[in-house]
């Protein structure tokens, strides 16, 4: 007789998937309202993973005293509201919490919001694995957290899922308040099979919840205003668009128009008969100065920039291709329906090939080498932005450069390089390039550029020279006559400028005191660079910034913040005192307090003991685990540069993984209460974390794509196989100390939870940025 599926497999199934989404979609719309900020990754999560492990731990308590099917038909209609209340939570998190217009929420303020707003269903979606655990159990007729195992199989899939679904099918089609809700009138479509009585409820709520769907658009725009008017309360919000990088925005003030990528902004022009902003004279001078660092410039590649003008003054000059990359063409294409004729007119040149795409992953497949780079991104405030001032990516750059080639970038300053925390970023993006390029030259206060190349012949501080280049091509710019040399290479400021980014970060505790002035009279540029040679080389552990220690990014967060005044408690100024040898003490004690515990079980057959025991090793796996994932998150950003379109898909592996670890346990394991089997699979995890670090580094030079996205989701597949392998181990060892099968799986999964917690908190806020991936 064959056996019919519980119709509580669908049901968890479909939990699964649904926290999958939301995860995702929460994880979207903090980082718009965090400036995009890869510090909150570790603080989001372990906010969801906290209050869903507090939802199982407390299920699991209170679970045989509640009938089952009853209990999920009050929580589910509770989530199905919570869904896209959440995301309104979040969108009003600016007005409510009064933080001042285009100001960098703190750390402080990212880890209240992220643990409050995510606290109603992140607890509710914990209490409903269990419920249905336990109701599937029940009609099982099992007596032993087999049926938990089940469940964890079928949570990880439906996660697996629900994170493909949403990558491939969700985002960029539906808003956040329609996936939301649809994910919701879905897992209430499940919950009905397994619910005996009392559905009226629930099917009203999904009744009125799917009849929404058509008003979701209004109220996603009204929200997104109304974010928008603490975010810049002067700007009028033109058009929003979700795209596969971020929320694109568009706002206008007094004729200009400014461009946003997740709350970032990515650059000003000016409107139709507006006057040329302040912004776009900077796209002049960017563009004019690069290309006067070069004897004769034919080649150019543009990373950026193009639509703020840099585009339009570099094709004045005669004999000049241009290739010129743009990541979103959502900019591109709400650009040319808002942007005046010749602001866009460049883009459909003979002699301008655009490309759509990441700018890395052009170096890296393109077959031609440049005369010039202009690298027009803006400031290394987030790591997905920071990929452009890399020890890797300007190895990159290099590798395409033709003999006596130039790159050019630039970043905001302030005059006189005033305030440690801008001169520690400057000075790191200098010593960085210096490490792949024979010759750098900083010139500028407001904003800085860096001229880099292998050629000293190419790169020149001497006005006069770049007037007489510029005088060679026969170009008459609007906005920028010859003697502009002479005002942006004044020889005070250069001398300053020189002598603080060449000296600064030479020390072990450079990052935490003020530059050196220098003496009364400082040298030349020219004797500066003679004298370089004698000093000591860069800290590179505070001031040579890697795609897997990015450290740029930590400086430019800290500038933020100390601007804007919202880090009062000196978050940053502590994260750049951490030490890798801050894990030994408590490591040491947990593997003492292990030793001595398991020493007291076996003398007096403590039960209690084991049961610490065991869930100490539970939480160190959800902490390792959840660890190693982020650290992925974070090399896949750092490499790849898409974890916004692929956070998904990414965590779809981990869950994949998750799923065939512990359907491979349930099957071809017998004694799933061993001890000792579960010891083995503590030290696999050791083993996996040792050889992903490793391996990681070399991800940046592999040369396809395709390869490093193989890398990245089999190791993520792998940890979250392990993960798997280790959940039903524990849960049985567990229920054979108390022998109640719903308290064992809640605790597990809670304590796992807790310790993933703990990890995502650890990795994404200290040890992945600071100390390195």
């Amino acid at each position: 007789m064959t056996r019919r599926t519980s119709p509580h497999l669908p049901a968890v199934l479909s939990l699964g998937a649904v926290c999958q989404i939301a995860q995702v979609v929460v994880l979207r719309e903090f980082l718009a309202v965090f400036h995009g900020n890869e510090l909150s990754f570790g603080i989001i999560l372990a906010a969801w993973m906290l209050w869903v492990g507090l939802g199982s731990r407390a299920a699991g308590s209170l679970a045989e005293r509640f009938d089952a099917a009853r209990a999920v038909g009050m929580v589910v209609p509770a989530v199905l509201v919570l869904l896209p209340a959440t995301v309104l939570a979040i969108r009003m998190l600016r007005p409510l919490a009064a933080v001042p217009p285009g100001a960098h929420l703190s750390i402080a303020t990212i880890a209240a919001a992220s643990f409050t707003i995510v606290a109603p269903v992140g607890f509710l979606l914990g209490t409903l694995f269990v419920l249905l655990t336990r109701g599937w159990r029940l009609r099982d007729g099992a007596a032993d957290t087999t049926t938990a195992g089940k469940s964890y199989i079928a949570e990880a899939s439906g996660h697996a899922v629900g994170g493909v679904v949403f990558t491939l099918l969700l985002a960029g089609r539906l808003n956040s308040f329609e996936a939301m809700t649809a994910a919701g009138v879905l897992m209430a479509a499940a919950a009905l099979v397994v619910m005996r009585d009392r559905r009226v409820p629930l099917m009203v709520v999904a009744a009125v919840s799917a009849g929404s769907l058509p008003a979701l658009g209004m109220v996603d725009e009204w929200a997104h205003r109304l974010h928008w008017a603490a975010l810049a309360p002067r700007h009028e919000l033109v058009d929003t668009v979700q795209s596969r990088y971020g929320a694109v925005s568009l706002a206008r003030l007094d004729g200009q128009y400014s461009f946003f990528q997740s709350g970032n902004l990515l650059f000003s022009a000016a409107g139709p008969g507006a006057a040329a902003p302040m912004e776009e004279q900077e796209a002049v001078v960017t563009a004019h100065l690069a290309m006067a660092q070069h004897p004769d410039p034919r080649r150019v590649l543009l990373l950026g920039g193009g639509l703020r003008g840099v585009l339009r003054e570099v094709v004045r000059y005669p004999s000049v291709r241009v290739d010129y990359v743009e990541l979103d063409p959502v900019v591109t294409t709400l650009a040319r329906r808002h942007l005046p004729g010749d602001a866009v007119a460049a883009l459909d040149r003979a002699d301008v090939a655009v490309a759509h795409g990441d700018g890395r992953l052009f170096l890296k497949e393109t077959g031609r080498r440049y005369d010039l780079i202009v690298v027009d991104a803006p400031d290394p405030a987030t790591a997905v932005l920071n990929r452009y001032y890399t020890e890797e990516f300007f190895r990159l750059v290099s590798a395409k450069l033709t003999p006596g080639g130039v790159v050019a970038l630039s970043v905001a300053s302030t005059p006189d390089l005033r305030g440690s925390e801008i001169v520690n970023r400057n000075a790191t993006i200098y010593h960085t390039l210096r490490r792949v390029f024979a010759r750098v030259l900083p010139v500028g206060e407001r904003t800085l550029f860096f001229f880099a190349t292998d050629d000293p012949r190419s790169v020149s501080a001497d006005a006069a020279q770049l007037r007489e280049r510029f005088a060679r091509h026969g170009i008459a710019p609007p906005g920028f006559p010859p003697a502009q040399f002479d005002l942006l290479l004044l020889e005070e400021p250069l001398r300053r400028v020189n002598w603080i980014i060449r000296n600064h970060g030479r020390t072990d505790d450079a990052h935490r005191l003020p530059p050196d002035a220098g003496p009364l009279l400082l040298p030349p540029v020219a004797e500066q660079e003679r004298l370089e040679a004698e000093l000591p080389p860069a800290n590179p552990r505070f001031f040579v910034n890697s795609d897997f220690r990015p450290i740029g990014y930590v400086h430019t967060l800290a500038f933020w913040n100390r601007i804007t005044r919202t880090d009062r408690v000196g978050v940053f100024r502590w994260l750049l005192t951490v030490e890798p040898w801050w894990i030994v003490p408590p490591a040491a004690a947990v593997v003492a307090a292990s030793a001595l515990l398991g020493r007291a079980r076996r003398r007096r057959g403590i039960a209690g003991v084991g049961r610490f025991a065991l869930l100490v090793a539970v939480f160190t796996t959800g902490l390792s685990t959840m660890t190693l994932q982020v650290a992925l998150l974070f090399a896949f950003q750092s490499v790849y540069g898409f974890v916004y379109e692929m956070a998904g898909a990414i965590v779809a592996a981990f869950m994949a993984g998750l799923a065939l670890g512990t359907a491979g346990t349930q099957r071809f394991v017998r004694e799933r209460s061993s001890p000792r089997t579960l010891m083995v699979v503590q030290l696999a995890i050791a083993a996996c974390a040792a050889a992903i670090a490793v391996l990681l580094p070399y991800s940046a030079a592999v040369a396809r794509p395709a390869a490093q996205l193989a890398l990245f989701f089999g190791a993520t597949l792998l940890a979250g196989f392990l993960n798997g392998v280790d959940f039903p181990l524990a849960a049985a060892c567990v229920h054979s100390l108390d022998g109640r099968a719903e308290r064992a799986t809640g605790t597990v999964y809670g304590v796992e939870l807790f310790g993933a917690c703990g990890g995502a908190v650890a990795a994404g806020v200290i040890v992945a940025p600071v100390l390195g991936v």
